[in-house]
């Protein structure tokens, strides 16, 4: 393919994405196929001549359509949203085009420094404290990863290295394994399972803490763990607060807990990843409160924020302490601005070593909206979520599980596990739209998020309806 067909065929693309998208309501929202439907449809081995554009394209909808889950539909309201918008598709675009890979400033300066002003507009917006934004000579500054569960992993290592450190400077003898099997993380029993996966890989101890009747995690309670572990001989270094818990968008009390890891000289780290979008529009901003106690904070843009996967948001008060975790420098990567002081080289704040240039999203959607149609998108999606709470409490069969503050309803059939199971298993089996479940305590409950950039109170209302519908049939069956 040279620059020519490229124009054609890109253009032709362009088209069958913006149909794609323009009708996607139209197509069942889940794949009706079994487990290995694919292999049968496609070559066993590669072809060893060049095939034609036109094929491939016409394979789309015979090989892979019928087997996508169309999570910009506007009847999805599975999982939380992964965000979707042409201005970010217009920048991947351009991402791929350039073709860096920016793990240092000089392997494409405007890569990193793009990203440096990218996340200090992004914290402007949410109204970080100061201590977070790289500015011109902050000793803070954000970093773009690659999910929530990066970020965890990034903060839980980069605490450990920390705590190890300073013991080891208290008291010179300990070796790293002496302390590592002491050391303790702690998270709410709703925090993501990514939380736990993250101690597995750290190799550090993880404890839940018991949450409260609102599914918060609150400050005595983690005080009780704590001087309990204390008493053992463990040491306490790392905690996780979760604002916007995944089964039930839950907040954890961050303006309680925090202090309680300042006065015990914890590291505490913020997992914020679907509701930080929120945190932009200035009646949610209060949610955030006590992030001033935090050493790191995270969120997805590609959930809620228009921004398309992948774009996690990371933040710490002290890169230095990233940089102490994660430096190495091989000579083929050092480069003659490395010690100047003015910049900064992201392999020191991640995993990989590779990374897009996926700040280009965010510097697209961030212009071609606005802060204010940003703030506007998500009071859309809240809206409708409390117009399909509302419809729920119309209906006195079901009932409501938590309070809804965001996008997410959690609500179920009165009566048995079972009856709610069979409601699900009906409501997906149909495939008008797409629900999964969460388990709150011993209750199985259905949730509702509003996800799609495209749905609106007509999809709420007809899926609501659709519901009934099938509740019906359940109730009529269990009486029969």
């Amino acid at each position: 393919m040279d620059a020519s067909e490229f124009r054609k065929r890109g253009k032709e693309m362009v088209d069958y994405v913006a149909d794609y998208l323009e009708s996607i309501e139209g197509r069942s929202v889940y794949p009706d196929v079994e487990p290995g439907y694919l292999r049968p449809l496609i070559p066993s081995a590669p072809p060893q001549e060049p095939e034609a554009f036109e094929d491939i394209l016409s394979d789309i909808e015979r090989v892979i359509m019928p087997g996508v889950t169309h999570w910009h539909s506007p009847y999805f309201f599975a999982y939380f949203p992964t965000a979707s918008s042409y201005p970010a598709m217009i920048a991947d675009m351009l991402c791929g085009a350039i073709g860096c890979i920016g793990f240092s400033w000089a392997a494409s300066p405007a890569c990193t420094e793009l990203e440096t002003v990218m996340m200090d507009w992004l914290g402007k917006m949410l109204q970080l404290p100061e201590e977070f934004l790289a500015g011109s000579s902050g000793e803070g500054g954000g970093v773009i990863q690659g999910s929530a569960s990066e970020a965890t992993l990034v903060a839980l290592l980069a605490a450990r290295t920390k705590v190890t450190q300073r013991l080891q400077a208290e008291s010179p003898g300990l070796t790293q394994a002496a302390i590592l099997e002491k050391l303790v993380a702690y998270a709410s029993d709703q925090a993501h399972s990514s939380v736990e996966r993250a101690g597995l890989i750290a190799g550090v101890k993880l404890k839940a803490i018991p949450s409260d009747g609102s599914f918060a995690m609150r400050a005595a309670a983690l005080q009780e763990a704590l001087d309990k572990d204390k008493a053992a001989g463990l040491i306490p270094f790392f905690v996780v607060v979760t604002l916007g818990t995944t089964s039930c968008c839950s907040f954890d009390n961050l303006s309680e807990v925090g202090p309680v890891c300042t006065q015990e000289g914890m590291w505490l780290h913020i997992d914020a990843a679907y509701a930080g979008s929120a945190f932009i529009c200035p009646e949610f901003r209060p949610l955030l409160n006590g992030v001033e106690f935090a050493d790191s904070f995270n969120f997805n843009p590609h959930k809620w924020l228009l921004v398309n996967f992948d774009c996690s948001a990371m933040w710490v008060k002290k890169r230095g302490d990233l940089t102490g975790a994660f430096k190495l420098d091989p000579v083929y990567l050092k480069h003659s601005h490395e010690d100047s002081g003015l910049i900064t080289d992201y392999r020191h704040w991640q995993i990989p070593l590779g990374r897009r240039f996926r700040s280009l999203k965010m510097w697209f959607v961030f212009r071609m909206y606005g802060v204010r149609g940003l703030q506007a998108y998500i009071r859309k999606h809240v809206q409708l979520a409390h117009e399909f709470e509302s419809l729920v409490h119309q209906d006195p069969r079901f009932e409501t599980c938590v309070e809804v503050t965001l996008g997410l309803v959690c609500f179920r059939l009165k009566g048995s596990n079972q009856l709610n199971e069979t409601l699900l298993q009906k409501i997906n089996s149909a495939r008008k739209i797409h629900l999964v479940p969460c388990r709150l305590r011993d209750k199985f409950v259905l949730r509702f998020a509003i996800c799609a950039r495209t749905v609106e109170s007509t999809h709420v209302q007809q899926a609501w309806e659709h519901i009934r519908e099938l509740a019906g049939e359940v109730l009529r069956a269990e009486k029969a």
